[in-house]
């Protein structure tokens, strides 16, 4: 998606990236974890093909996907933790989609708590 929303290969399965609701990148930039600058050099992934990620989406109009990394699967983690990355995640997600169906301009797409600072 990164230069102007035109879109990349995955890095990881090498399939066309089409949009911005299945792109990891997006959802790590609506968390804030990418600045907007960054966008067009980092790689772009599918959503499902980052399973460290996708496990912590929890939504009906998400299939679960589990993450066979022992060291960065979230059933190891303590519950409190795991949900608090579920929430944070799945918000992402959902705004993501939100946004794809939307006007606002791409700096406008980050949840706005996250980008003053505070989480949750």
């Amino acid at each position: 998606m990164a230069n102007c929303d035109e879109g990349y290969n995955c890095d990881r399965c090498g399939k066309y990236v089409d949009n911005v609701k299945v792109s990891e990148l997006y959802l790590r930039y609506v968390l804030g974890v990418v600045p907007a600058e960054e966008l067009p050099r980092e790689p772009e992934r599918h959503i499902r093909c980052t399973p460290e990620f996708a496990q912590y989406i929890v939504h009906p109009n998400f299939d679960p996907l589990a993450c066979d990394d022992p060291a960065l699967d979230k059933r190891n983690l303590p519950e409190q933790v795991r949900r608090r990355q579920e929430k944070l995640f799945t918000r992402a997600w959902l705004r993501l989609q939100a946004v794809a169906n939307s006007n606002l301009a791409v700096d406008e797409y980050p949840l706005p708590d996250l980008v003053n600072g505070s989480s949750a």
